[in-house]
């Protein structure tokens, strides 16, 4: 009940947030319960049926990634001055997070079950009615238990995760006030050559995939099922390995800002990168990867067999995951900006220029750009030219 009485009072922009959220549930419960009705259409073809809801998977993550993205920039689920008082210290106050996800996520399963339901023919009075009987196994009754076990998996894993996430940690000792005072962590991420050794074996893999040819097609939701399942094993080993290295490439950007005998612009905008190398490189690592592969398979498909190699639940998938990786990418970077906030009152206070902070600002974002634009295009030619052959 707190969490629903926190939501009522909530500003418009975070309750558009978790609309952005319940609408991603909506879309990978969807992608669930039209495989249970190919499933259930189709119950010869098992393991294809199988296959399809472990496709589901990807999308799956996509939203988790987002839904906790979206808890951690929650105003309600800070902690304050005063809250402990009253038994909502940082454990309940993640726990009331974990709520607040659960409840918002489980609004998208309902409008899931609606329009499921709505396609199938069983709800009446509106347009479509029955429009996706066949694709949908219309003339099947609908198993209740398989139903409410698929529509549970985006709020419990979310909730979980965000709980995760947001639990409360000891904090980690500091150097200098000054470290205390900008929240700067020096240290280089590690995550560099794992990730590189990721991306590597990913590639790998897919260049002997696409040389030996054939293999077990992986039937995806509509149709796009030609490629061999060592290709999509492949991708996810270099999506992995770019989200790994993500951190450690914005951290080297920071460094190259502040390299030559910077001016006072280069050196807040390489200071802020090397900070926030942790919070917003992972995220820029895995948007990077799913444009990498979506440029891989426009290389591969789009020439040839055009749309048609596409079909509408593989497109909805694949929708899911770039908006659900971009929103998550922009939601980590409203969290750097709020962390900045006292730094950044602070600076104008002291005299600086407001124009200083928004060139810093631009140039952040024109460096970030210079090095993971070219390391995308690079990944998904590299992914798609074995292929080709």
């Amino acid at each position: 009940m707190l969490a629903l009485r926190l939501t009522r009072g909530t500003h418009p922009l975070v309750l558009a947030r978790r609309l952005l959220v319940a609408a991603a549930s909506a879309g990978v419960g969807f992608l669930l319960l039209c495989t249970l009705g190919h499933a259930l259409g189709h119950p010869e073809q098992a393991p294809a049926s199988t296959l399809r809801l472990l496709w589901c998977v990807l999308p799956l993550a996509a939203t988790v990634q987002f839904a906790v993205a979206v808890a951690r920039t929650d105003p309600s689920t800070r902690p304050r001055p005063g809250l402990s008082a009253i038994g909502l210290g940082p454990a309940r106050l993640a726990l009331l997070a974990a709520a607040s996800t659960a409840v918002t996520c489980a609004l998208g399963s309902a409008v899931a079950l609606l329009l499921y339901l709505h396609l199938r023919g069983d709800l009446t009075g509106l347009p479509f009615d029955g429009a996706a009987a066949g694709l949908l196994a219309g003339d099947q009754p609908v198993p209740l238990a398989a139903v409410l076990t698929l529509l549970a998996v985006v709020p419990v894993t979310a909730a979980a995760a965000a709980a995760l996430a947001l639990r409360p940690r000891p904090a980690p000792p500091v150097s200098s006030e000054a470290s205390e005072a900008s929240g700067e962590d020096e240290t280089m991420p590690s995550g560099l050559p794992w990730g590189v050794a990721l991306i590597a074996v990913g590639l790998a893999v897919e260049t002997y995939a696409g040389r030996g040819g054939g293999g077990d097609g992986l039937p995806l939701p509509g149709r796009f099922d030609g490629s061999p399942a060592a290709v999509l094993a492949g991708w996810v080993l270099t999506a992995i390995g770019l989200a790994t290295a993500g951190p450690a490439l914005v951290h080297g950007c920071g460094r190259l800002l502040q390299t030559a005998r910077p001016g006072a612009v280069r050196l807040l905008a390489g200071r802020v990168l090397t900070a926030e190398a942790r919070r917003i490189g992972r995220p820029l690592g895995v948007v990077c990867a799913v444009l990498s592969g979506l440029l891989a398979a426009a290389s591969l498909y789009g020439s040839d067999t055009g749309s048609d190699a596409f079909g509408p639940l593989t497109g909805l998938g694949a929708t899911l995951i770039l908006a659900c990786t971009c929103a998550t990418l922009l939601t980590a970077a409203l969290e750097s900006r709020q962390g900045r906030a006292p730094v950044t009152e602070a600076l104008l206070d002291a005299g600086a220029p407001p124009t200083a902070l928004r060139t810093a600002a631009l140039l952040r974002a024109g460096v970030l750009l210079a090095v993971f634009l070219p390391l995308t295009w690079a990944v998904g030619e590299l992914a798609a030219l074995p292929l080709k052959g």
